[in-house]
């Protein structure tokens, strides 16, 4: 039976370094602020452009909350110049996530059905929000294109932790 890592609420997470278009390296999971980081199939998946596009307009909220919001893709640079041309995003937009990263954080992996959907093998939807402590706070993954966290139930429950200090759930091993 193959298995897939699985990353642990509570724990410190390693911070990840991605490739970011038009500015420095982005990295995730460093101590001092809150951030989340949206795990997207990529440019070929329409489902994706318009959850970015629903990212974008409560990108103000998340940032009210004090959270810094990042979306990441294994496509290329040029791809996901394509999305954001299409999608208008003015949070960081992160590209290029290998095989290995996508296996570290424990996302489902997929195998394109045919070149027209993608050139690469694309991780499928995620979440990932640490704390400003650098402590792994909420995770969500999923194998299906059409799953996504709803944004304003997330908000509600992120303002939550935040003002009650409350812990993350789940961390029972």
């Amino acid at each position: 039976m193959d298995t897939t890592q699985k990353l642990h609420p509570g724990q410190m997470f390693q911070p990840e370094i991605f490739k970011r278009v038009d500015g420095a390296d982005y990295t995730f999971g460093t101590p001092g602020k809150w951030q989340a980081l949206f795990v997207f199939r990529g440019q070929h998946c329409p489902i994706c452009m318009g959850y970015l596009t629903k990212i974008e307009e409560r990108r103000e909220a998340f940032a009210t909350l004090g959270i810094a919001i990042a979306a990441v893709s294994a496509d290329t640079e040029t791809q996901t110049r394509k999305t954001i041309a299409a999608s208008r995003p003015s949070f960081p937009m992160l590209y290029g996530m290998d095989v290995p990263t996508m296996q570290r954080l424990g996302l489902y992996i997929s195998e394109p059905r045919s070149t027209q959907e993608a050139d690469h093998r694309f991780p499928e939807p995620g979440l990932l929000c640490v704390n400003d402590a650098g402590v792994l706070q909420i995770i969500e993954v999923t194998n299906g294109a059409f799953l996504r966290p709803d944004l304003d139930r997330l908000l509600m429950g992120l303002g939550f932790m935040i003002e009650k200090n409350y812990p993350a759930r789940g961390a029972y091993r």
